[in-house]
């Protein structure tokens, strides 16, 4: 089997960043992959099934991350957490 590693950038839009809630919630998310997960911020890389990790990003609103995963199901993951910054986490700001 072979694996492969995907990663992608993303821009984050919520007011909050990468923050407590949308954090956590991110972190969630990550934890449903079998992949190994990182995000890239500047020169850190964390774990992105770590809470602790991705808010010691300080990734705020405006800000790029990459998305960086390796597994079998890394293309899924990418994908889903890209698509999770992108549209869930700005409706967070709704409520």
């Amino acid at each position: 089997m072979i694996i492969v590693a995907v990663k992608k950038t993303v821009q984050i839009r919520n007011k909050t960043g990468l923050h407590a809630r949308p954090a956590a919630l991110f972190v969630k998310k990550a934890g449903e992959f079998k992949s190994e997960i990182n995000v890239i911020f500047d020169d850190k890389e964390v774990n992105a099934k770590s809470v602790m990790g991705v808010m010691s990003l300080g990734a705020s609103k405006g800000k790029e991350i990459v998305i960086q995963a390796e597994g079998e199901d890394s293309q899924e993951a990418v994908n889903q957490l890209v698509s999770f910054v992108e549209n869930e986490m700005p409706k967070e700001d709704e409520e």
